[in-house]
């Protein structure tokens, strides 16, 4: 005797399966690389000469990611830090550099990247009275592509940069230590301008603070004079 329903439940059954047929194959043809490496590059890169950076950043990634082990694939990672970096979204591109230089240590555009790590802090500088933590980094990442290809026309670009990142460094030094020194803290003013003589000595403040040097000793020659006469009234 049959069971009262059992040709329903096998057409609901039968149903749900295909259901659920359709909703794998509908997964798999979201997921499916509808473009090329070759597409997704040149839209990339259409998208970069018009200057809209952000679609560009998009077609790359998405490059990136479908085709990871494609010869677009590691030109595409330059292009999207080269676009984070016409954004200005120097933090951004400066990850992007480092990795591309993390990956691709014996490339031919890493004299290219390290300038580009470069400008990203250097595009960041503020005057000689704020925070110098970009000159800073600029001076480094300067200094290290200098060292490593000097011959490089990355280099010889990034010098007139590097003597501007020291001269603002010189420069806050020097507005510290007279700060100091109008605030009568005459040996923290003399070690500031110290730090110019010894690390900025072509900074155009050398003279300033040599100068300086030689007051601050003369005031504190004052003040101990001063300090013995009074001891000596007291007696």
């Amino acid at each position: 005797m049959k069971k009262p329903g059992g040709k329903s439940a096998c057409i609901i059954l039968c149903l749900c399966a295909v259901m659920a047929l359709l909703l794998v194959a509908g997964g798999c043809a979201g997921n499916k690389k509808e473009k090329t490496a070759v597409q997704l590059s040149t839209e990339g890169n259409r998208f970069f000469e018009d200057g809209n950076y952000g679609k560009a950043v998009k077609a790359y990634k998405r490059l990136k990611d479908w085709y990871p082990y494609s010869e677009y694939a590691k030109a595409a990672g330059l292009k999207i830090a080269d676009a984070h970096f016409k954004m200005k979204e120097y933090d951004e591109a400066v990850s992007d550099y480092e990795e591309y230089e993390k990956l691709h240590p014996s490339d031919s555009h890493i004299p290219y990247v390290i300038y580009q790590t470069g400008r990203c802090h250097y595009d960041r500088l503020t005057s000689i009275d704020r925070d110098q933590t970009p000159a800073r980094k600029a001076v480094s990442t300067f200094t290290r592509l200098i060292s490593r290809f000097p011959d490089s026309s990355y280099a010889v670009k990034s010098r007139p940069m590097l003597e501007k990142c020291l001269k603002n460094m010189a420069g806050h030094e020097f507005t510290v230590g007279l700060f100091y020194f109008r605030a009568r803290h005459y040996k923290a003013a003399s070690q500031r301008f110290l730090n110019i003589v010894t690390d900025y000595p072509d900074s155009g403040y050398n003279e300033k603070a040599l100068e300086y040097i030689a007051r601050c000793r003369q005031r504190k020659e004052n003040e101990a004079t001063e300090d013995i006469k009074g001891k000596t009234m007291i007696q």
